[in-house]
């Protein structure tokens, strides 16, 4: 089929290689006048790596990547660890990586295999039924199908799905820092109704996210330049090292945080939604960019039925693990910002678990982290060519 895919971001471009890989004609318009990515780090864990070691990328992501060790569940207050979970007994390494590093990657992977790249091109809307994709200079383009994968406010959403965002509650900075030194784990500094995340990137940087509650937002500031004097003043009675790595901050980005729900339709005629554009994922479980990939590949495999059916089967075998996953990391939310009685007897469950049987949790993520897509076929997937 000739594909037009809307947005050049990771989920994105992994549907591209998927879909080329598998014979098909890929264009892939992107918004921005060129392809990059700046600013944050991401955390490919074994479910999204086992994707892109099967397009054979592993290499190229060792390479690109520091491989995690741990995961470190620590007192924002005191500094203390509270436990410590290995994670280097995966079946698929868990990397660190600067999201702009994948982007290349995965862009340079995809117009070799003959995906065609048109960057500097806004989609502004589409006919789902005739397959026509419109941009913002007033041109359109035909397709046997088109994939929304724009992002958080994707302009192809409404056409199948009009719920809107809602506002969380929450904010989160987001930083890095350059000339730091750190083991290869993540850190969750954990605060009464705040906390932290830190974890290296190659070329001696640490990324650093900061989440708060907070009653209201401005829609229109949903991604701003903020004075890093307001991070460190929220996080003032932290650890002293915690505060020392606020104090190196120089420039932070700051984002409210929406939740829109999981929709029953994924598409609608030759338009079908991927990634954010289908089930946008608050960032306390680090599986934005994974469930993305693993999208990816599953519609390529799905497409080697008839149109729509493959589309109901992408839709009934993506929906069910898109909302569990969902609601692991909104469950990460309530568990991180826990206060008074409650967060004492947590951290000390947690820190019993850490001592007595780490194991515990690698296997209470198993089904998150051990899943492996490339192992499905599209006649094991589940559904009957309808709609969840």
């Amino acid at each position: 089929m000739a594909i037009a895919i809307a947005g050049a971001g990771i989920g994105g471009l992994t549907a591209a290689l998927c879909l080329a890989r598998g014979g098909h004609e890929v264009t892939l318009y992107e918004r921005a006048p060129a392809l990059r990515e700046i600013g944050a780090g991401l955390q490919i864990t074994p479910n999204g790596a086992a994707v892109l070691e099967v397009l054979g990328l592993g290499p190229a992501l060792d390479a690109a990547a520091i491989r995690a060790r741990a995961v470190c569940p620590t007192d924002g207050h005191s500094g203390r660890a509270i436990a410590r979970f290995a994670l280097d007994g995966e079946a698929h390494p868990y990397r660190f990586m600067h999201r702009a590093a994948l982007v290349a990657l995965l862009a340079e992977a995809a117009q070799a295999q003959g995906v065609r790249l048109v960057t500097g091109r806004r989609v502004t809307g589409a006919d789902p039924a005739a397959g026509r994709l419109d941009f913002a200079d007033h041109e359109s383009i035909t397709a046997d199908l088109i994939v929304a994968a724009d992002g958080l406010r994707s302009a192809l959403r409404p056409l199948v799905a009009d719920e809107g965002p809602r506002f969380t509650g929450q904010v989160a900075w987001r930083a890095m820092l350059h000339g730091v030194v750190a083991e290869p784990e993540a850190r969750i500094w954990m605060l009464p109704k705040r906390h932290v995340v830190t974890y290296p990137l190659p070329g001696g940087r640490l990324n650093l996210v900061a989440v708060r509650e907070q009653p209201d937002w401005a829609p229109e500031g949903w991604d701003h330049a903020d004075d890093p004097a307001r991070l460190r003043a929220v996080f003032e009675d932290a650890a002293s090292e915690l505060r020392g790595l606020l104090d190196r901050v120089e420039e932070v980005r700051l984002w409210g945080l929406f939740r829109h729900p999981v929709p029953g339709r994924w598409h609608d005629g030759r338009l079908v939604l991927l990634g954010d554009a289908a089930h946008p994922t608050l960032p306390f479980l680090a599986q934005g960019a994974n469930l993305a990939i693993e999208d990816g590949w599953v519609l390529a495999q799905a497409l080697s039925q008839e149109l729509g059916t493959a589309l109901g089967r992408y839709t009934a075998a993506r929906a069910p693990r898109v909302r569990r996953a969902i609601a692991a990391a909104q469950a990460n939310a309530r568990n991180y910002h826990l206060s008074g009685p409650a967060r004492r007897i947590a951290h000390a469950g947690l820190g019993a678990i850490g001592r007595l049987a780490p194991a515990r949790f690698t296997a209470r993520m198993a089904w998150l982290h051990a899943h492996d897509v490339t192992r499905e076929m599209p006649a094991t997937m589940a559904g009957d060519g309808q709609d969840c």
